[in-house]
């Protein structure tokens, strides 16, 4: 069976690497950008997208993929539409990865919003904010002025920072819920903003918003595709093995 592996988050790299000992499975993941170490997956890796819808469905009939997991990130929301869409359109099988997201405790302060640009409406003037989003989409962030934004990226860049009061903090790696509650109090932060990814990657910092008692505006996810889903990486194994 030939599989693509659509990755994209740190399950992807656990799949990959446990697909890569099936003997009666051709794996092949898929990468955006080649920032997220592709040797990690031990695997054949492509790198990069296909251009157009058409582009990607015309790729998968002509590499004869049998079936499709999808392990992206929960917001990558556009890449799991267009691929669950072409898997039925061309009968191949297709299941997304989608861990649960995170539910609220007790301790939480939370305000849930619909997008970035929802949260002006929440942060006053003046606010000291950390986006804890990445890079991609600050521009979804608009009406943020009179604001000290900080926002956290995992790669060094060229572009401009956007706003007025701020800065990139570059952190490559992931932090402990303590250093995160270091980092906050150093930068004196008011408010964070994140997307409900669910895992465990991101949660530090939300466990130190709740022992700091700083208020998260947490973005839903958006809608993902009518399609089979896992929310573990065993159930995605059993879902390759069932097909062999």
């Amino acid at each position: 069976m030939k599989l693509l592996l659509l990755a994209g988050t740190p399950e992807a790299v656990q799949i990959g690497q446990a697909l890569a000992r099936f003997d009666q499975v051709v794996p092949i993941a898929s990468l955006a950008r080649a920032s997220r170490a592709p040797e990690s997956f031990n695997v054949p890796t492509r790198i990069g997208g296909w251009g157009s819808d058409a582009a990607f469905a015309e790729w998968l009939r002509s590499e004869n993929i049998d079936a499709v997991l999808d392990a992206t990130h929960p917001f990558a929301a556009r890449v799991s539409a267009r691929t669950a869409q072409a898997c039925a359109e061309n009968d191949i099988d297709y299941v997304q990865f989608l861990r649960p997201p995170w539910v609220p405790r007790p301790a939480d302060n939370w305000t849930f919003l619909n997008s970035g640009a929802e949260a002006a409406s929440y942060i006053p003037p003046g606010a000291r904010v950390l986006l804890a989003t990445g890079r991609r989409g600050m521009d979804a962030f608009n009406g943020f002025e009179g604001r000290t934004i900080y926002v956290r990226v995992r790669e060094r860049g060229h572009d401009v920072f956007p706003f007025a009061h701020g800065r990139f903090l570059h952190r490559p790696g992931h932090l402990s819920s303590e250093a995160e509650m270091a980092l906050l109090h150093s930068l004196r932060i008011d408010w964070i903003i994140a997307r409900n990814s669910g895992g465990g990657a991101g949660m530090p910092i939300i466990e130190a918003a709740r022992q700091l008692g700083l208020p998260v505006g947490m973005i839903r996810r958006p809608q993902q595709p009518q399609a089979a889903r896992i929310r573990t990486v065993t159930e995605a194994l059993a879902w390759v093995r069932r097909r062999l």
